[in-house]
């Protein structure tokens, strides 16, 4: 697989200013406004953001679309709230539990799994490597 749909261009990337916290904020609000500036704009800045090991396991960005917009991350498109536990941080890897109220009113708890990036593009920054129903 190649990464020629990585990252979509003029979403949030990856930055090395930004903490795993900070990390999973920016997915978080851009999945709240899903289809700002357009259509799954929030789903692909998630995208952005997966690690190449999450990539190549959930990718290409149509086959993460689709993944996300299943019953178990569709609280996440839209949501009304996300409620963000603290950053467990052990060297290069951070966890964080992130509670959603989708706009349906369903609670779903998430934890999102990190990694900071050694090599590549976005060396030096915090990608998700998993983001699992808690």
């Amino acid at each position: 697989m190649t990464d020629s749909d990585h990252p979509v261009d003029d979403l949030p990337t990856p930055d090395p200013e930004l903490g795993p916290g900070e990390t999973v904020a920016r997915q978080l609000d851009a999945l709240a406004d899903n289809d700002d500036p357009f259509e799954d704009a929030g789903v692909s800045t998630a995208y952005n953001f997966a690690s190449p090991a999450n990539r190549r396991v959930t990718g290409p960005r149509e086959r993460f679309v689709e993944m996300v917009h299943g019953p178990q991350y569709r609280p996440m498109i839209d949501h009304e709230e996300a409620v963000a536990g603290p950053v467990e941080r052990s060297a290069n890897v951070a966890r964080q539990r992130v509670t959603v109220t989708g706009p349906r009113g369903r609670t779903v708890t998430y934890l999102f799994g990190l990694s900071l990036q050694s090599t590549g593009q976005f060396r030096d920054c915090w990608t998700t490597d998993r983001v699992v129903v808690d």
